[in-house]
């Protein structure tokens, strides 16, 4: 959804919606996949969120943050879990996937247009 850092803050927020593929701290753009969703569908997350800071001291203390260990995929897992509408990046430092459209909102139009023209 944003571009920033992820947070573990932000994959806090969205690991139990399915898998993750990036650490804390990776690089991220919009259109990105940063994990997959348990259910069929494609949702957009933010996990540049971070976590505000208040000089209030809350009478619990904070917990220890703890999350699962994201799965790093090869160039051939890479490769075979692409769809139609998605790109993988191979740098030399790192491995992406990403959408073909990074835009959330022209995604959503193309593929309204897609299903109008389908009917």
């Amino acid at each position: 959804m944003e571009s920033g850092k992820s947070s573990t803050y932000g994959i806090m927020q969205v690991e139990d919606r399915g898998t993750i593929f990036v650490e804390p701290g990776t690089e991220i753009y919009e259109g990105m996949i940063v994990g997959e969703h348990t259910r069929e569908n494609d949702i957009t997350v933010n996990i540049t969120k971070v976590k505000a800071a208040t000089n209030i001291r809350s009478a619990n203390k904070d917990q220890t943050s703890v999350i699962k260990k994201p799965r790093i995929m090869t160039l051939e897992e890479s490769l075979e879990y692409l769809n139609d509408d998605e790109y993988c990046e191979v740098t030399p430092e790192s491995i992406r996937l990403r959408k073909k459209i990074l835009d959330k909102n022209e995604r959503e139009r193309q593929a309204k247009k897609k299903k109008f023209a389908e009917a």
